[in-house]
This record gives C-alpha cells, sequence and structure tokens, in this order.
C-alpha cells in the first residue's frame, strides 16, 4: 500500500507484512530491512529466517528501544539464503562491512583507546599508533583497541629498539640515511638499503607480538640463535640474544595462575547500564597476559548479544593465527555453535567458547569484569558531568531536549589569504573527531588584503546545509547528520549573517543556532540586541567554550597547513610549464624546494611526469645563466 507515492511501514500494512513473512523460508541465511528511501537500515543474521524476521513484529514488548525505532520504518525485507548458520555469520560480517546500515551500529567509536597500525599496503611497512581505525588502504592491519596506552608505547619503543625498523615516516635526508642507521636501529630503508622483502621479514617478527605470539617468536628467535652460534657467528648471535631478552622483558611480571599454560585463550567481559556497556578482553598466552583490549557498546542490548558482536568484529579483522583455542565468555551467547564452528574453520583445530562458573577460570572472569567495572565508572562519572552541562546549555537558550549534537564554526586567516574554516562536532558533549570538517573559502571578495568573516561564514553554513534543501528526501528531524544546534564564534554580526543564510534557505525553524563572543564569552540568540545572561563559569557555558576553543583550534591548524603548502610552491608557481598536480609530484619526490633547487636535470627527469625538456627548465631556473 502507498499514500500520496510513498510505501507504507509493513507495521502499518498487516497484510503485506503477513505475505512477506511467508515468503521467508525456515533456512539458514541472512535478511535485510530497508526503509522508504530503499536504504538498507539493518543486517542480520539467524539459523531460521522467518522465525527470527517474524519476531520483530510479534514481541515488540520485548525489542530495545533501538531495534523498536527501527522496525516502525521498514517498508521491505529481502533474504540471502545459506547452506550452513556458518556462511551466514561470515556473509553478515562481510554486508555489514560493505554497506554499514545505521542501526548495526552496536559497537560505539571511541577514540580513547589507541591501535598499532602496521602499514602492510607499503614496500617498508611503518608500525605507529593510532586512535582512528581503518583510514588506510585494505591491506594495512590494526591491532586493539588497548586499554593502556602507556603500556602500548612502552612495547613499541623496546620493539624499535630490539628490531632494526623504520623510525620516520619521511626521510631526513633527501641522498643519505640519517643517525638511525648509524645506530643499528635502521636499516637504511628510505635509501633502499635492504630490500623489501627483507625488511617485510623484521616486521612481520613484530607483528607477532601484537598478535599476542610473542612466545612463538622467541622459539623462533633462539632456534636462529643456536643455528648461528654452531656457525660461529657470534655477534649475529648476539643479536639475537638481545632481541629474546628484550622480547621476555615484556611480559615479565604478566603472569596469570591457571593450571593449563599451554593453552592460548581469551576472556571476555562486560561492565553495562541502560546506555553504555563497556567491554573488556583479556587476550592470555602461554599463562601470561599480553593483550588487554576494550571496547564501548549501547548499553540497551542483552549482555551476551553484546558480548557475541564484540567478539565477531574482533575476530573478523584478526589473522587465523591470533585467534585463541579457548574463549572464556561471561555470558551464553545467542550463537555459541555458529560462533565455534566460524573460528573454528578458520583457525583448521577446534575452538571452544564457554562461560565458566566456577573455580579458575570464573575467578579469571570476575576480574576482567571488575575491569570493565572501573571503566563504566569512570565513563559515567564523565556522562554525568556532560549531562549537566548539556541541561545547563538547554535552560540557557530555552531548547526543547538535550542537544545531543552540536556544531561549532570558526574562520581562520591572515588579513584575508588562505581563508579556511572549520565544523567540528560533539556528541553528548564529547569531540567527535570523526565528524569534523574544513572548508576553503571560495568566496572571490575574500582576497590577501581583504577579509570578510560575514560573508565566509555564510558561505559555509550555505554549503553545509546544501543536500537538506537539494534532496527533500533527506529527513532532518531524528537525522543522526542533523545538528540540534549550531554555534559560531563571534559576535551580533558573524550570527546575523549565519541567520540570514537560515532563513534564505528555510532552515531557521530547524536549526538552533547561538554565538559565543570572545572577550566576555557572551552569548548571542537570534533577534536579540543584548547577550543572555550567564555565569563564564556555569557548566553549559564552559561546554560552549570548549566547542568555540575546539573549533578556533581546528580552523587555525588547516590556516596553517595551506600557507605552509602555499609557501612551498610559491616559487614552483614561477616555472612556466609546470602546474599543481607537477609540483605535488616533484615535492613528494623532494621533501621541499631546496632539494628540488639542487638536484640535477637527470635527477629531476627521474620524477613521474617531468621530462626532460621541463626538468632542463627547472634547473635554469634555479641556476641562471650569467
Amino acid at each position: 500500500m502507498t499514500i500520496s507515492g510513498k510505501v507504507l511501514p509493513l507495521v502499518k500494512d498487516p497484510e503485506r507484512l503477513e505475505n512477506r513473512l511467508k515468503e521467508i523460508p525456515p533456512q539458514p541465511g541472512v535478511y535485510f530491512m530497508r526503509d522508504a528511501s530503499d536504504r538498507i537500515m539493518y543486517i542480520g543474521k539467524s539459523r531460521k529466517l522467518r522465525s527470527r524476521v517474524r519476531s520483530y513484529f510479534r514481541d515488540s514488548q520485548r525489542l530495545t528501544e533501538r531495534i523498536a525505532t527501527m522496525v516502525k520504518q521498514v517498508t521491505d525485507i529481502e533474504f540471502i539464503v545459506t547452506d550452513t548458520e556458518t556462511e551466514a555469520l561470515a556473509l553478515e560480517a562481510n554486508l555489514i562491512k560493505q554497506h554499514l546500515p545505521y542501526f548495526n551500529v552496536l559497537l560505539k567509536d571511541d577514540k580513547k583507546y589507541p591501535y598499532v597500525c602496521i602499514t602492510w599496503s607499503e614496500d617498508y611497512p611503518r608500525i605507529f599508533i593510532t586512535r582512528k581505525r581503518q583510514l588506510g588502504k585494505g591491506k594495512d592491519k590494526f591491532y586493539g583497541p588497548y586499554t593502556d596506552s602507556r603500556l602500548l608505547r612502552e612495547i613499541l619503543r623496546i620493539c624499535k629498539r630490539i628490531f632494526p625498523l623504520r623510525q620516520r615516516p619521511q626521510p631526513l635526508f633527501k641522498d643519505r640515511p640519517c643517525l638511525n642507521y648509524d645506530l643499528g636501529r635502521c636499516p637504511g630503508v628510505c635509501q633502499k638499503l635492504e630490500t623489501p622483502e627483507e625488511y617485510r621479514k623484521t616486521v612481520q617478527k613484530v607483528a607477532m607480538v601484537f598478535q599476542g605470539r610473542g612466545h612463538e617468536l622467541v622459539d623462533i628467535l633462539t632456534e636462529a640463535m643456536c643455528k648461528q652460534a654452531e656457525a660461529l657467528n657470534f655477534e649475529s648471535a648476539a643479536r639475537y640474544r638481545d632481541q629474546i631478552n628484550g622480547l621476555k622483558s615484556l611480559t615479565a611480571d604478566q603472569k596469570v595462575s591457571l593450571p593449563d599454560d599451554t593453552v592460548s585463550r581469551d576472556a571476555i567481559a562486560l561492565a553495562k547500564n541502560d546506555s553504555h556497556a563497556c567491554i573488556q578482553l583479556f587476550q592470555i598466552r602461554a599463562g601470561q597476559l599480553v593483550g588487554r583490549l576494550a571496547f564501548v557498546a549501547d548499553g540497551s542490548a542483552e549482555s551476551g548479544a553484546i558480548i557475541q558482536r564484540v567478539l565477531e568484529e574482533h575476530y573478523q579483522t584478526a589473522d587465523d593465527v591470533e585467534i585463541p583455542t579457548e574463549i572464556l565468555v561471561q555470558h551464553e551467547l545467542p550463537d555459541t555453535d555458529i560462533l565455534a564452528a566460524a573460528l573454528s574453520q578458520r583457525k583448521g583445530r577446534k575452538v571452544t567458547i564457554v562461560a565458566p562458573q566456577r573455580q579458575l577460570k570464573a575467578e579469571l572472569l570476575d576480574m576482567v569484569e571488575r575491569n570493565a567495572q572501573y571503566e563504566l565508572e569512570r565513563m559515567q562519572k564523565l556522562g554525568d558531568r556532560n549531562s549537566e552541562a548539556m541541561q545547563d546549555l538547554a535552560a540557557i537558550i530555552d531548547l526543547p531536549d538535550l542537544p545531543h549534537r552540536i556544531e561549532g564554526y570558526d574562520i581562520s586567516h591572515i588579513q584575508g589569504s588562505n581563508a579556511v574554516a572549520s565544523q567540528v562536532v560533539f556528541i553528548d558533549g564529547l569531540p567527535a573527531k570523526q565528524h569534523y570538517r574544513h572548508y576553503k573559502i571560495k568566496n572571490p571578495t575574500v582576497t590577501a588584503g581583504h577579509s570578510d568573516d560575514f560573508a565566509s561564514l555564510a558561505e559555509v553554513i550555505q554549503r553545509r546545509f546544501r543536500k537538506f534543501i537539494e534532496d527533500p528526501q533527506l529527513q532532518r528531524l531524528g537525522n543522526p547528520d542533523f545538528p540540534d544546534l549550531v554555534m559560531i564564534d563571534g559576535g551580533k554580526g558573524q550570527l546575523s549573517a549565519v541567520v540570514a543564510v537560515l532563513e534564505e534557505m528555510n532552515l531557521m525553524e530547524d536549526v538552533r543556532v547561538v554565538s559565543l563572543a570572545k572577550k566576555r564569552e557572551e552569548i548571542f540568540l537570534p533577534g536579540a540586541s543584548l547577550p543572555v545572561e550567564t555565569d563564564a563559569e556555569q557548566p553549559g557555558v564552559q561546554l560552549l567554550r570548549r566547542l568555540r576553543d575546539e573549533a578556533h583550534r581546528f580552523a587555525v591548524t588547516f590556516h596553517r597547513q595551506q600557507r605552509s603548502d602555499k609557501l612551498k610552491r610559491s616559487r614552483l608557481d614561477e616555472i612556466p610549464g609546470l602546474g599543481s598536480h607537477r609540483q605535488k609530484q616533484l615535492l613528494a619526490h623532494f621533501r621541499s624546494v631546496d632539494y628540488i633547487r639542487l638536484a640535477t636535470p637527470a635527477q629531476l627527469g627521474e620524477v613521474p611526469g617531468i621530462g626532460q625538456r621541463l626538468a632542463q627548465e627547472i634547473y635554469d631556473y634555479f641556476h641562471p645563466s650569467n
């Protein structure tokens, strides 16, 4: 059934719902929930598709608020039948990764936990710590997230000390290695003094540390040390000895008392309230705690379902050798047998998933749960402070509800040159850096020597909200990308410029906007001649100040980057025939204009896109004949 060309949700069309449910077979597979815009909202798996899908529409009282909201929007259901439950599990994981459905987001993106990244996509992989996962290419590998950033940095420091590894993201010199090569800390990858194949073998050894396979690596190095000693290569044997001692120092004080030390196992437990769940996963190999990972999830789901989703997503990105033979879980999982079968198939040997109730294994899970509880309490205290600040802010500017998503905007330039803008986002009072954006100001009237912050802000706001005007189907109310509050860095003038644009776009009824002036920390509302009466130290004002300061920092950082890039290219712009693309290629190859100036025509000609004729012109520009 349709109304005005729009398809009704299935819950409002019982006949079509029942017909659709009858079409779904009682076999294992994957199902898709679609909305009126034909977008995939949710992807799930089941050993009996018909029963699982029907439960969404029969057991509405047992659904979480998040899933109940989704069910009200479902207009169509699709499915893919598989031969086994294990195939359904693997297919579901791949489809979720491909489509990223909104209601499948159970694990929350939490930037406070760091990862280790190894850039296998590069000939000479880099190893570094990051809080942003999967920003690189598909071959890059991420390990974590780790709860103890200080310990993680110490482990990486020791690894770089005992293994000759690439120390810098970019070479320090163009034609010679740096001091790290002379000290034996780097094999000279910047000058390709070691082949990529040999270097990758070294990195593979370091990766074993973050895979929880340090004891295997010690065995491999011990065997290599003995062979070198038998061959009288004592210097090489000494290097292996130092590496072994360094690896043993990483886990010297991390012994876990369990009777079967030869078994590799993971232990996972959680602590949760109505809104958040904090999950801890302890990795135990040969009786040693080699890793302590942490995750944050939506607390409205069942505990067993949360743990299963964490395990599925964690092992999906892990190598097969990283999967342990035993997994201790705090709660029974909804699909224990399916997950265990899938992991066993990948590992090539049996993987057991058990929920122990007594003795040493249960005590280990109790320790994991205590750590999760401590993290939940810390998060709760932080959440209470943020909630107080949002409640105070809502009262200050008379918002009907707490502002879930707040956006802040600022402009940065030097007398109009390299003008840029920033958009920062706070979700529930905390920075959400994955949603940050920056803009280059395109207004032709904003040039060096002539700045116009009013026009710049108007341009940025128009570009930010343009998609909600161009696409009538794009919802505003309830859309996670639509802000509950917009804050402008400035006074009445900046606010008026933004309000004029929003009125022109007919968005003033949907967008609440304020400005925060720097000098007296005054809050201005649209149409008001005087600022709102506030105390600069009250929680709501402090929240806006944090947002304003973050917007300013982000804008200034981007402005400095743009100015630096322009200074790098200023001399290159004067060379005829050298466009922006070739300039980037030259700078990527030589790293600075000074190195370009010192290069010979032959060296310049080695850069892709720079022929011998242009290379000679570049050389002649920097070396004019007298």
